[in-house]
């Protein structure tokens, strides 16, 4: 529910502005909608990396302490887990955010999607932005590439369980299982690490390149 709810709310993020560019060729955005579409954004990209990390451990602990499942990840302890990833994606992404408000603005005003990417804005700022470089560099590395690295952990230990499984039927059905949250993580990681490649080492790559990655960052997760 918390990756659906968090898919919905990037979807219906970044749609306005997609749609009204593609069919009212709408091509203007007040600042104030720009950064806080940025916000959401961000900060959603990162509670799904957070949702993903604790459905890995959710189906490690279905699997390998099945009988003590129910008494471990009780309901609060779900909500407790819900409310620290809401947490850490919603504070997190703030330091780079705002300064963007009241950063000057005396260059092109022309942004290379359809909505508001930090990376693409704060490079309009007529402004020091090192924070802005450097900030968002350590935040990808110690959110998505640490979960990500921390989630190939209980797959490890979970494929290591269902091979010790004697039933061929059980192995398969726990094994189709895995294969689709496998599947799930695998589209949201190399999706987003595409693009934090392409906008941080593509700058002589075709315009087109980096349209084609965010859109497919921003629709193909979700759709799957």
């Amino acid at each position: 529910a918390m990756l659906a709810g968090t898919d919905l709310g990037m979807t219906l993020t970044t749609m306005s502005t997609v749609l009204g560019v593609l069919m009212l060729d709408q091509r203007e955005i007040a600042q104030g909608a720009c950064f806080t579409q940025c916000y959401f954004i961000h900060t959603l990209a990162i509670v799904e990396s957070g949702v993903l990390l604790a459905m890995a451990y959710d189906h490690f602990m279905a699997i390998y302490t099945l009988l003590r499942y129910n008494s471990i990840l009780t309901n609060s302890r779900v909500m407790k887990i819900g409310l620290g990833v809401l947490l850490r994606g919603f504070v997190s992404i703030l330091p780079p955010i705002l300064p963007l408000y009241w950063f000057p603005y005396c260059r092109s005003h022309v942004l290379s999607h359809a909505f508001c990417l930090h990376q693409d804005v704060m490079k309009l700022a007529c402004a020091d932005i090192t924070f802005n470089r450097l900030y968002p560099v350590i935040l990808v590395a110690v959110t998505f590439f640490l979960d990500a690295l921390i989630i190939v952990f209980p797959y490890i230990l979970i494929l290591k369980t269902v091979l010790g499984i004697a039933s061929g039927e059980e192995q398969a059905k726990a094994l189709n299982t895995c294969v689709s949250r496998v599947s799930c993580v695998l589209v949201f990681y190399v999706t987003v690490i595409g693009l934090t490649f392409i906008h941080r080492f593509g700058k002589h790559a075709p315009h087109v390149v980096h349209i084609t990655m965010s859109y497919v960052y921003f629709l193909f997760p979700p759709l799957m």
